[in-house]
């Protein structure tokens, strides 16, 4: 017998378990390797939302929901680890763009097929089937959440 939505624990939570889950496994398995640069959960983190033509400060702050000076912090971080570099934004005289270094690039890749690894041990401990439903899941398009939050019932009716 299954508790409906509002008897079970919210699906945020759930959802934020998975990543902590996936966050804490590949920071393991990084301080596992021989010679490896022992790196954060938050680093993993920013890292993983990092996209390869680079971005922002203020764009990572967006994606990862922390604030400016945070991510400004966690970046410096990285540059200091020799991962990540801070430039002059092309686009724009006023902004500076995060990029991965070589070494950064390397550890990404790494971190790709660490996280490869742990989808299959994911999928032993789960079953395969319920591994491939839950990326099939996520995988679908959810529409903006704007969109979502307006087929809500009206609350101010109540």
């Amino acid at each position: 017998m299954s508790s409906s939505p509002s008897e079970s624990e919210p699906l945020i939570r759930l959802l934020w378990r998975a990543h902590h889950w996936f966050r804490a496994a590949l920071t393991a398995a990084f301080e596992t390797q021989e010679g490896g640069v022992a790196i954060s959960e938050a680093h993993v983190t920013l890292l993983s939302q990092l996209p390869s033509e680079g971005a922002s400060i203020a764009e990572l702050a967006r994606r990862l929901g922390v604030s400016a000076p945070t991510a400004h912090q966690w970046v410096h971080e990285l540059v200091a680890l020799g991962v990540a570099t801070v430039e002059s934004d092309p686009r724009s005289a006023r902004s500076k763009l995060v990029r991965l270094t070589a070494a950064g690039a390397r550890r990404r890749s790494e971190a790709m097929q660490i996280l490869s690894g742990l989808e299959t041990a994911l999928a032993g401990r789960i079953g395969t089937d319920t591994a491939i439903a839950l990326r099939a899941a996520l995988e679908e398009p959810w529409g903006s959440p704007e969109s979502a939050a307006a087929e809500l019932p009206d609350r101010s009716t109540r």
